[in-house]
């Protein structure tokens, strides 16, 4: 079915075109003041018989932030243009397209109270809740983005919305990807689907968004290439300058995770005139996902095996209620009481006995965790702040507090703070492990995590600038504890969660701006740093991690094409890398290789007509000049040079 509507769309782009064209003709607009940048315009109504302009197409957070849909072509834009559809700056992608990323900053990770799923290597695409974005559009709006990947296959994401009426909006969306890749095994096959829907009341009284969502992750794994092999990588002579021909350590495994979502939202006020009068809140959240390892050749790089046919499948239910009221003055702001009620089975379908026949590992963890909070929200004038309370009711010990607030100057000026304290729950998949191989079957006990963090940030036509401060005590992580020292410890690997007792003290501040110069040229910068403060090396990061992008811009043939060229180049300070363990879906500590001090130069041609967006990129150009020394983590090469391009393409009716 979503094969057949992906290919509907694509037949129907010629007809879309032509009427896409009519319509902008009929606007009467310059193809600049078409383009569109982030607003915080409300949710108003559009007057009958009104030629529809861009500002009229918009794009809805949870939150309620809104954004007018963007056509501009930028150089951040172009950051934009991937498969994650955002800006990955600090991570590092796999050899393959569709497979999972590196984190070079530790600031991109987010923390959540509850106890979650784990596997986070199967979760860079995907989509959470924040992630699902809502609609008002005056016609139906349609915006579709192609890119070429590594060897054969593609990524096509694909999203419809349309208003029914002045209250209600639908959404339907698919981004697939297929990748075969240039070495062994590594065929990557991913799809998010997703659809949901958003509706008020004239009066406002009544308010919901609601969605689904049902996603997939297949990845053929081969642990990377052989300890033996890196040598032939690093000198790529032939027949080794073709990846086919380096050994990898799998050939016939895959890691899968599914996950299905329902989810709605919904406000209703009790008065129905008086705009300062308690609102009733309850959103529902229940989603169901699966990890599953297949491999029908055991390896003994994870050590003795318990069968001859590796297949292991984690299944975990959780489901979310909160119900809360809400008290909203125009003075004072909205102060809501909630509750919450969280609800989780994490399990196995099998139990592991111990030598005496008793079970030594159970097949399940099931709990259900109520807190109690309060969220204070106020917004007037420049001003807006939100400070957020909870706290268990019941045995587990679960608490969290998260201050923010912002001012903002003008439209190019702002400042923002964010403090968070929180006692964390242990993912579950540190807690709870099962598989054939022997050494990878546990049940743990661990702590909760202890973190505190303060991010300051502010944009100014100047520069960005942004800092962080966070203090983890019993973080928790991933290592190989075979004891074998040296690069052969790759061979083996033993991988166990730990806790480290220690307080853990990160830094960083990341610095940005675009300048331009001689009124086509720009110079566009990004440079982050960081420090740990540790007393043992279990947090890694690089010190200094920097893009830099030189390019062109302008508009050619009386501004109908514009034209944007240039130069981007990625680079970090060499440190103690994570690697990847594909059994667990989860990077690891390690301290035998260093990884980095390697410059990869892009060269992008982009191209603008009318809603139309070309991506040209020869990436890692540089690869053959600058020596064979790169990697995505210790096993895993980084891509070799390749051409790719992409398109993006906004249809308004």
């Amino acid at each position: 079915m979503l094969k057949k509507l992906i290919l509907l769309l694509v037949l129907l782009l010629p007809v879309l075109a032509f009427s896409q064209k009519g319509r902008r003709q009929q606007a009467g607009l310059p193809n600049r003041a078409n383009d569109t940048l982030k607003s915080n315009m409300p949710n108003a109504p559009v007057p009958k018989d009104t030629v529809a302009t861009i500002d009229m197409y918009r794009i809805i957070t949870l939150q309620n932030d809104t954004i007018q849909v963007d056509t501009t072509l930028t150089i951040q834009q172009d950051y934009k243009t991937n498969y994650l559809r955002k800006d990955n700056f600090g991570l590092l992608v796999f050899p393959n397209e569709g497979h999972t990323y590196n984190t070079l900053f530790y600031g991109l990770n987010k923390f959540n109270p509850f106890p979650e799923f784990g596997f986070k290597a199967k979760h860079f695409a995907y989509q959470e809740v924040d992630d699902i974005n809502y609609y008002h559009v005056a016609t139906p709006y349609t915006d579709l983005m192609y890119r070429s990947v590594i060897q054969q296959g593609q990524i096509l994401d694909a999203t419809f919305s349309a208003n029914t009426s002045q209250n209600f909006n639908l959404f339907i969306g698919y981004k697939g990807i297929r990748s075969i890749g240039k070495y062994l095994n590594s065929i990557a096959s991913n799809g998010n689907f997703r659809m949901g829907f958003s509706y008020n009341t004239t009066d406002m009284r009544y308010r919901i968004k609601a969605h689904f969502t049902g996603q997939d992750f297949s990845n053929q794994e081969n642990g990377g290439i052989t300890v033996e092999d890196i040598p032939n990588f690093e000198l790529s002579e032939p027949p080794y300058d073709k990846r086919e021909g380096l050994d990898v350590y799998f050939r016939d495994a895959t890691s899968v995770m599914k996950g299905n979502r329902y989810f709605f939202d919904h406000y209703f006020r009790l008065n129905k005139t008086n705009l300062n009068s308690i609102v009733f809140h309850h959103q529902f959240n229940y989603e169901h996902k699966f990890f599953e390892f297949d491999q029908p050749t055991p390896s003994t790089r994870f050590g003795p095996a318990i069968t001859s046919d590796i297949y292991q499948k984690t299944r975990y239910n959780r489901m979310y209620n909160l119900v809360g009221a809400a008290y909203s003055n125009e003075t004072i702001g909205a102060i809501e009481f909630y509750l919450e009620d969280y609800n989780y089975n994490y399990f196995y379908r099998t139990i592991i006995l111990g030598s005496d026949g008793q079970p030594e590992i159970p097949n399940a963890i099931n709990d259900r965790i109520n807190t109690y909070g309060a969220r204070y929200t106020y917004q007037k004038g420049n001003w807006k702040g939100t400070a957020l309370l909870s706290n268990s009711i019941t045995d587990q010990s679960l608490a969290n507090i998260d201050l923010q607030a912002r001012y903002k100057f003008d439209d190019r000026n702002e400042v923002s703070a964010r403090f968070q304290n929180m006692n964390k729950l242990p993912d579950l998949n540190y807690r709870l492990y099962q598989s054939d191989y022997e050494q990878y079957n546990w049940f743990n006990n661990f702590n909760n995590e202890k973190i505190n963090s303060l991010q300051v940030e502010a944009k100014t036509k100047w520069v960005d600038i942004s800092a962080q401060y966070t203090l983890l005590k019993d973080h928790l992580f991933f290592e190989n504890t075979n004891p074998v020292a040296g690069i052969e410890k790759f061979d083996s690997l033993l991988v166990k969660p730990l806790q480290y007792g220690n307080t853990i003290s990160y830094f960083s501040v990341k610095a940005g701006r675009d300048f331009k110069f001689l009124k086509y040229f720009g110079l566009d910068n990004t440079v982050l740093y960081q420090n740990v403060q540790q007393d043992d090396a279990v947090l890694n990061v690089p010190e200094f991690l920097i893009r830099s992008t030189f390019y062109y811009d302008d508009r050619w043939f009386q501004n109908a094409l514009q034209i944007q060229s240039g130069f981007t180049l990625n680079y970090f300070t060499e440190y103690y890398m994570n690697d990847y363990n594909p059994l667990i879906s989860e990077f690891y500590v390690q301290r035998e290789r260093k990884i980095g001090n390697f410059p990869t130069v892009d060269f992008f041609l982009n191209l603008k007509i009318q809603e139309f967006r070309l991506f040209l990129k020869a990436e890692h150009f540089n690869s053959s000049m600058t020596g064979y020394n790169y990697y995505s983590a210790p096993n895993y090469p980084y891509r070799d040079f390749t051409v790719r391009f992409g398109i993006i393409w906004n249809f308004f009716s």
